[in-house]
């Protein structure tokens, strides 16, 4: 007996990641993004705020890197991020891929905790991405 239904084969891959993303207790996260201004030689002077939003990701998935013994050394983090909820907010903010969103990126919330991105990953079949892994280390609070 043969498969006749009228699926795309190729998004398989990405249904499954987020069946499994969801299946394992996934939450969402938030990336901290700065807008694009029109006009640049005003916001580097200063007259023009740079704006911040967060941006919703879901669903993803968070463990913890065996850590490397160091001196002082950081705890370092893996969040699995679903292809699909990253494209459609690649779409929604009228960005050109995935890496010109983790570019504006400059911090991730996950459960009231930020953290700094180190690294992106992604996982590819059939052609398409179905998940990103980023690398991630917690962001110490600054003295003013």
């Amino acid at each position: 007996m043969s498969d006749t239904a009228p699926r795309n084969p190729t998004g398989a891959p990405q249904m499954l990641a987020d069946a499994l993303l969801r299946s394992v207790a996934g939450t969402t996260a938030l990336l901290r993004v700065t807008g694009t201004n029109t006009d640049t030689n005003q916001s580097e002077l200063g007259l023009v705020s740079t704006t911040f939003f967060d941006v919703v990701v879901s669903p993803v998935v968070m463990r913890k890197l065996r850590p490397a013994w160091k001196e002082g050394g950081e705890s370092k983090w893996e969040l699995l991020v679903s292809a699909t909820g990253v494209e459609q907010q690649v779409n929604a903010l009228d960005l050109a891929s995935a890496q010109s969103l983790f570019a504006l990126t400059l911090a991730v919330t996950v459960a009231g905790q930020d953290y700094l991105i180190e690294s992106i990953a992604s996982n590819e079949a059939f052609g398409q991405v179905y998940l990103y892994r980023l690398v991630l280390r917690e962001a110490r609070q600054q003295a003013v």
